[in-house]
């Protein structure tokens, strides 16, 4: 464990200055957008009702993307996935990285045993304060397991889903775009407040393999409770995603302005 540790910690030590380098080459401007649908595929997401956050997460994203495309003409949009494909976490990041993103969004759907918990979470890669962020994250992490051959992906430096100790690795992991990610993450769930019927849940934190290889300010947002029949509601159907796209695309719009005037 100790010397994973270790390998984990000079990882990071190497992303911490490539990011520093991608930043100051963005510096002047916010020019591309990563969109990532979770989930996809053979891999479902999680289900509530006859809704599966697979399908929800994509439709959202599309919509989130023509938002952009039609009002933000000099930013480009790039998606993981506009398809029910499947796409490894890796690859995802990987993605936004091969592009050179400013912004990486990461669009899931949220469940839980308590059919009362409800609401919009964004989170953005940090360590696990509380224990029901850690389980958001084992949730999204285990997604690994639907891949063909993980554990020789050295991409993942051994991870393993199976072991608490983990994901507590990821407590070392800190974004190096930390204070634009919280302002990111921020914005969004101010949106959600004004312009969705879901009650916001706030920014947190956890270790999500999808985020914690990302040069740039990213998050992953869970948009609601596939096991919440309220939240459900909303998230399956045509209007309430619109919603949950505008949202996004507002809180996207008013950070773009504020890193353009840096």
């Amino acid at each position: 464990m100790n010397r994973r540790i270790l390998l984990l910690s000079v990882g990071l030590i190497v992303l911490v200055f490539s990011s520093f380098n991608h930043e100051e080459e963005k510096i002047n401007g916010f020019d591309i957008i990563v969109i990532d649908a979770g989930h996809g595929g053979h891999d479902p997401g999680c289900n509530g009702g006859s809704s599966r956050e697979k399908e929800v997460t994509l439709s959202i994203a599309l919509k989130l993307g023509k938002f952009i495309e039609d009002s933000l003409k000099d930013v480009k949009v790039v998606y993981t996935r506009k398809t029910d494909k499947f796409i490894e976490l890796s690859e995802r990041s990987n993605i936004a990285n091969k592009n050179s993103a400013d912004l990486f969004i990461s669009i899931h759907c949220n469940a839980n045993d308590n059919k009362e918990a409800n609401g919009t979470e964004t989170y953005l890669m940090g360590p696990h304060k509380l224990e029901g962020n850690l389980q958001v994250s084992k949730r999204e992490n285990n997604v690994i397991l639907l891949e063909k051959d993980y554990k020789n992906n050295k991409a993942y430096e051994g991870f393993d889903p199976n072991s608490p100790a983990g994901h507590i690795i990821f407590s070392l992991m800190q974004n190096a775009f930390r204070a634009q990610s919280i302002k990111f993450a921020s914005l969004v769930e101010t949106e959600f407040k004004q312009k969705s019927r879901l009650k916001s849940r706030g920014v947190k934190e956890a270790g999500f393999l999808v985020l914690w290889r990302s040069t740039m300010p990213g998050v992953l947002i869970e948009t609601g409770f596939l096991s919440s029949e309220f939240d459900r509601k909303t998230l399956a159907n045509d209007s309430g995603q619109n919603n949950m796209a505008r949202a996004i695309y507002y809180a996207l719009k008013k950070y773009k302005t504020s890193q353009n005037k840096k």
